[in-house]
């Protein structure tokens, strides 16, 4: 599982955003989103890299942490 800081995601229609560019990088993807924090954790086997570019596709900053 990676974290990502995404601090431009502030709502409800940009965690749909990410979810779905995530789900169709890999439909078997769970995520788990931290609004207040500004983050979300992906359990993926698309890897790290993948995410993160598919999260920047959808039009939001995405920092893997840790």
């Amino acid at each position: 599982m990676t974290t990502f800081s995404v601090p431009n995601m502030t709502c409800g229609h940009c965690k749909a955003k990410i979810e779905d560019a995530v789900l169709e990088l890999d439909d078997g993807a769970i995520l788990d989103f931290d609004m207040e924090a500004r983050e979300v954790d992906v359990d993926s086997a698309a890897g790290t890299k993948a995410v993160g570019e598919a999260i920047k596709q959808a039009g939001y900053d995405a920092v893997a942490k840790g």
